[in-house]
């Protein structure tokens, strides 16, 4: 999504040429694409999968409506397998409509978590809920903060259910580091994504994530974090950036890398 104006061959092709070992993938053009297709193309060019994204969106109440969410997040499971990767990233849904019950919107989450998480693990794949900065909680994601993340995924073993970092949603929060040690010794940080944090925020508010380096954020200071922790696995760039987007997506794929060896490494 950072280079959303790349097609997946064009994408596949700058990131090997700049060096880029792996992806992180969206489920809306690899469906585009053909699941297969891309599952292919990326393995061609010797490149790793390192997440889908997304899933989630489980806090529906009505049977039907919750009954084709669950469908489709099996499906997801489905096509993280088929690429490669061993994560689905979850962003976990608002509140309905009307609704002012976030507990109860949280117990939905812990209820569809129990029928997905076996059958992800039956493929190989680990769910990772991901918390979202709080002025998402009404309409994209009631999990909020790491321990709200966690304290859903602890109630499942943690090659079904873990949590995703990133520091767009997390960074003002000074309890994170803490969670992130308690995520760490419980092997549950199944992917660390980077990206800063900019203001004045854009209308909008969602597209409105800075580039490395350009915000508040202490990127390295956080690599830090969950280093100490233990995990060992890719770092991903995840920027929805209405600007960058506008640019010319080879330029901003090689901006990038030179951010993240400024600002990350």
């Amino acid at each position: 999504m950072t280079v959303r104006q790349l097609s997946l061959p064009e994408l596949v092709d700058a990131c090997a040429q700049l060096g880029v070992p792996g992806v992180g993938l969206w489920r809306e053009p690899v469906r585009a694409y053909g699941v297969e297709a891309a599952a292919k193309l990326v393995r061609d060019a010797g490149l790793a999968v390192t997440t889908l994204c997304r899933g989630g969106f489980l806090t529906a109440t009505g049977a039907d409506e919750r009954a084709r969410s669950l469908d489709d997040n099996r499906t997801a499971v489905d096509e993280a397998a088929a690429l490669g990767t061993d994560t689905l990233v979850l962003v976990s849904g608002g509140l309905p409509a009307g609704s002012r019950d976030l507990h109860g919107a949280r117990e939905r989450i812990a209820d569809a978590l129990a029928e997905l998480g076996p059958y992800a693990a039956e493929r190989g794949v680990r769910l990772a809920v991901e918390p979202l900065h709080p002025m998402f909680a009404a309409d994209r994601c009631v999990v909020s903060t790491l321990a709200q993340a966690l304290d859903l995924a602890e109630r499942f073993p943690a090659d079904q259910v873990g949590v995703t970092v990133d520091t767009y949603h997390l960074w003002w929060d000074d309890t994170a580091p803490a969670r992130i040690a308690r995520a760490g010794a419980g092997g549950r940080i199944h992917t660390f994504q980077v990206a800063d944090w900019v203001t004045p925020l854009p209308e909008g508010v969602l597209n409105g994530r800075g580039q490395l380096g350009d915000g508040a954020v202490d990127l390295r200071e956080w690599r830090g974090h969950v280093e100490a922790a233990g995990y060992r696995g890719p770092i991903e760039v995840e920027l929805f950036n209405e600007g960058l987007w506008t640019r010319d997506g080879r330029e901003v794929l090689a901006e990038t890398v030179a951010r993240f060896a400024a600002h990350v490494l």
